[in-house]
């Protein structure tokens, strides 16, 4: 089992990283969702990610998550062949939570070097991305 930090981490980099090892067999928990950063302008990322929820209906969907946790394990999931029982199967091995929770406490955490954010401005905490969706992030 893989225990990994969120922590100051790209979204994407990360969630390839991730995949991979799902693919590879891997079990995956993954905490401190909330504090994994997105690159680029503020603004224009939290237009994105509302131009997302904005589509389709609440009947038929896509239904786009809110939680950094859930944002966070979309991003996975789509790097994913979620078609094929493999995917499937790799899917169901990652835990995304958005903090510590109590159990992890005693864990060691691993930090993936290839995903370390290297900006000192111009990127986005996902759990400011959750606010402005409107998710309920604490802090």
């Amino acid at each position: 089992m893989l225990y990994i930090d969120a922590d100051n981490a790209v979204y994407g980099r990360l969630s390839s990283y991730v995949a991979k090892m799902l693919l590879e067999g891997e079990e995956v928990v993954i905490v401190n969702a909330s504090k994994a950063v997105i690159t680029g302008k503020s603004n224009y990322i939290i237009r994105q990610f509302l131009a997302r929820r904005d589509i389709g209906s609440v009947r038929k969907g896509p239904y786009y998550p809110r939680t950094p946790s859930a944002i966070l394990r979309r991003s996975i999931g789509d790097m994913l062949p979620k078609k094929k029982a493999r995917g499937k199967d790799a899917l169901k091995r990652c835990k995304v939570y958005p903090s510590i929770p109590m159990e992890l406490r005693d864990k060691k955490f691993a930090k993936i070097d290839k995903a370390v954010n290297q900006r000192t401005s111009g990127y986005i905490s996902l759990g400011d991305v959750s606010k402005h969706l409107g998710a309920r992030v604490k802090e």
